[in-house]
């Protein structure tokens, strides 16, 4: 098949640039819709034979699917349909670097947090779409193991995807990842966003349940002020939350305006729930699951940086994205709150210095 720019023959085989367990998830779904995928990995083997690919659901029913695996941009298809870069964010200049290989293909953004569109509009002239996944996978023996329900939501960004979308959403859910359509990329991500959120900077700092952290006093105060402050910031630019599937972020938010008396037993309840026994990234990330940078500059501090542009005050969100890096330059950093909500809340209303 051709391209030429901005023109979309139907697609039908995709190069999933980052092999990891989304991008294996969301290869893998597309394979079981009968895709030809291609997963372009850093230890993919050379020659990209058609291998294996389990995918275990939440109730451990298996798919097997088969995918190739390669290691080059060289060993992946000529002309693919379709791009998808799903790695983290700080991987993201890398991952648009190996799909520059591939120039007028239309590529797809599935990474958390704010900022990969940009980057990707920025780096390429090529159709977008932004992709929001709200299923926690993980990796599994042969493959990746969903560990609860959820889907995926598509929006555009750039050029005319209708089709792509169609054609997309339509696969996805035959794959079995319930799968919707959005208009505005931005209220999609910042949605997406605030479920991000929830638990997550603060499940690392003290190394603790999401359900327990909501289940505190202080820690349910810390949830609660991250994401009014991240509302704040969404009604300034306009944006209004959006339904995704399997995405409970109105559902919550509403939970957020009964008496705390009510709302802190039931959403520790149910966010404890929510994950499907998944730690949090932020804390597999700074308890030792994990190394590298973080994902909070594009998460916590995604919020503060859009609020210092528009004049909206983030205070908690600033703090907690200064404690999570510095936590993970040196864990014995956050020795003060661990375990501690009440003195994670005394540090979050510590100004930051030089404010």
């Amino acid at each position: 098949m051709t391209h030429g720019p901005g023109v979309l023959t139907v697609p039908r085989a995709a190069v999933v640039v980052g092999a990891g367990a989304v991008g294996s998830f969301l290869g893998g779904t597309l394979a079981a819709a009968g895709w030809d995928v291609t997963l372009l990995g850093r230890r993919g083997p050379g020659g990209g034979s058609p291998s294996p690919l389990v995918i275990e659901g939440p109730k451990r029913r298996r798919t097997t699917v088969q995918v190739r695996r390669v290691s080059t941009v060289e060993a992946a298809p000529a002309e693919p349909d379709l791009l998808v870069v799903s790695v983290k964010m700080f991987d993201l200049a890398g991952a648009l670097a190996a799909a520059a290989h591939w120039p007028n293909v239309p590529l797809m953004t599935v990474q958390n947090g704010i900022g990969a569109e940009a980057a990707a509009a920025a780096a390429r002239t090529s159709p977008l779409v932004a992709a929001s996944l709200t299923t926690a996978v993980e990796p599994a023996p042969g493959g990746v193991a969903r560990r609860r329900t959820g889907g995926l939501g598509l929006a555009p960004v750039r050029g005319d995807t209708a089709a792509l979308r169609h054609e997309l959403a339509a696969a996805f859910a035959d794959g079995g990842l319930p799968t919707v359509a959005r208009p505005d990329a931005a209220a999609m991500k910042w949605s997406k966003l605030l479920a991000n959120l929830v638990g997550n900077a603060t499940s690392g700092l003290l190394d603790m349940d999401v359900g327990a952290v909501w289940a505190d006093p202080a820690g349910f105060e810390i949830e609660r002020r991250q994401l009014d402050e991240a509302l704040a910031v969404m009604r300034a630019q306009g944006l209004t939350v959006v339904s995704l599937p399997g995405g409970q972020v109105r559902a919550l938010l509403l939970g957020l305006r009964l008496p705390r008396v009510i709302a802190r037993p039931a959403l520790s309840f149910a966010l404890g729930r929510a994950r499907g026994g998944k730690d949090p990234s932020l804390r597999i990330r700074l308890r030792g699951g994990a190394t590298g940078p973080t994902e909070a500059p594009w998460l916590n501090g995604a919020v503060a940086e859009a609020g210092r542009l528009l004049g909206v005050r983030t205070p908690v969100n600033a703090r907690l994205a200064t404690l999570v890096e510095a936590v993970a330059l040196e864990p014995a950093a956050g020795d003060p709150w661990r375990g501690d909500p009440s003195a994670l809340l005394a540090a979050c209303d510590r100004p930051e210095v030089g404010t």
